[in-house]
């Protein structure tokens, strides 16, 4: 199955640059009301890896009196990041994908370059997935509930 039937492109997706502040960063994740967000080079557009709200808590607790003011001077990349979701190509095949997707909130999808083109979110897959096993349940002679 072609994966891309589950993307959401790069353009639809809310995302962060590798040369933004923290500041930046936290508004754009609290405007989107986003846990995690993929980071992305500004140079080439390539994934860079995935800044979580966990990553920028910690960060902000070991500062010592940080402010707005000073998120504003913090370039991002000064945030450790504990983990990255593991991007994948547009030729992975569905089981590498679920593989990825049941640790992940989403999948980050590169090209062949490695740039980031979207991303597949877990929800988008359990729900084909309830469709196709409600449809299947139906061909087989209709659905039991309990």
């Amino acid at each position: 199955m072609n994966i891309l039937f589950f993307l959401t492109p790069k353009s639809e997706v809310a995302y962060v640059y590798d040369t933004d502040t923290l500041r930046q960063v936290l508004e754009k994740m609290e405007n989107h009301r986003y846990s995690a967000i993929p980071v992305i080079a500004r140079k080439d557009g390539s994934y860079i890896g995935t800044l979580t709200e966990g990553d920028l808590l910690w960060y902000i607790k070991d500062q010592d009196d940080l402010s707005l003011r000073d998120a504003e001077e913090i370039l991002m990349t000064e945030v450790p990041r504990m983990r990255d979701n593991e991007p994948v190509e547009v030729d992975v095949n569905m089981e590498d994908l679920l593989n990825k997707a049941m640790n992940q909130n989403f999948v980050p999808v590169v090209d062949d370059r490695k740039h980031f083109i979207g991303l597949i979110t877990r929800k988008d897959l359990i729900q084909y997935l309830c469709k196709k096993l409600v449809k299947a349940q139906l061909e087989a002679g209709g659905m039991s509930i309990g």
